[in-house]
């Protein structure tokens, strides 16, 4: 079996000589992010951005009416969910819904794992967007953002490892390889995408249990808890020591507290897994 020094090399060859694509956000997404950057871009001319986009324009608006976002009247319009909404939060949902997309399978090999990668995000997502909400720096729709893209990564690896049946046909050790590459492809990956270093610092540290970036909680902290709370018990991060871990206390949670359990918390996952799902 390919060994993992051997299987990164290759994949960094491959994709610099573009046999193997990094993922890329939709036009649409791109185009909304760099109008509401400018800061005068009007809610008419997003809505004609997002429009040209059918099926996330359905979503926008589906998303918009959801228990997460709605109001006492029903939106009906793309321009209205702008209103409503705000650029800069129609900016991190278009972001967000564009993500499903970029995680839809080549091949019925992927189609399993990717579904399930996926299904893994928005858990985090969720539960990332409950537990900013106490942090008043931070801000809930990029935390749900973070969480959504933390194991972008996985995706041009698990491309490379169709080409070694020994590697699909073997989970452990597929699973293994993602979680060992995962954190450096998605630093390369959100830096190609030109988001912001504190998301991008996501991906590359949400595995690193001794991060700390300061006395105050950032996304990589809050998504840390959030995957360590949705961790399973046979998973080597769930029996390290959590006392120890710096992001449990920056983010105000006490470790041996189960956040799913806290009044509320689960009906907002649920509200959140509704949208993504």
């Amino acid at each position: 079996m390919i060994n993992e020094d051997a299987f990164r090399s290759e994949l960094q060859s491959a994709i610099e000589q573009n046999h193997i694509t990094l993922p890329t956000l939709p036009e649409v997404a791109l185009r909304v992010r760099e109008a509401v950057e400018k800061e005068n871009s009007t809610a008419t001319e997003i809505a004609d951005m997002v429009a040209t986009d059918t099926a996330l324009s359905a979503r926008l608006l589906q998303v918009a009416n959801s228990p997460l976002y709605r109001g006492r009247v029903p939106i009906e319009s793309i321009q209205m969910a702008i209103t409503r909404l705000g650029n800069k939060l129609v900016r991190s949902l278009v972001i967000s819904l564009a993500m499903k997309q970029i995680f839809q399978a080549t091949s019925d090999v992927l189609d399993k794992r990717l579904r399930a990668i996926w299904e893994d995000s928005v858990q985090i997502a969720a539960l990332s967007r409950v537990l900013s909400q106490n942090l008043s720096h931070l801000d809930r729709e990029q935390a749900m953002l973070a969480g959504l893209i933390h194991n972008i990564g996985s995706l041009p690896i698990l491309t490379m490892a169709e080409n070694y049946p020994e590697l699909i046909e073997n989970p452990q050790a597929l699973d293994e390889l993602i979680e060992n590459l995962n954190p450096t492809i998605g630093m390369q990956i959100l830096q190609a995408w030109d988001f912001p270093e504190t998301l991008v610092s996501v991906a590359g540290n949400y595995q690193n249990l001794s991060y700390d970036n300061g006395p105050e909680a950032d996304y990589t902290d809050v998504v840390q808890v959030s995957r360590l709370q949705m961790l399973d018990e046979s998973h080597p991060a769930a029996q390290h020591d959590w006392s120890a871990i710096p992001s449990f206390a920056k983010v105000g949670i006490e470790p041996e507290i189960e956040v799913i359990n806290i009044e509320g918390v689960a009906e907002q996952v649920d509200d959140v897994q509704q949208v993504f799902m």
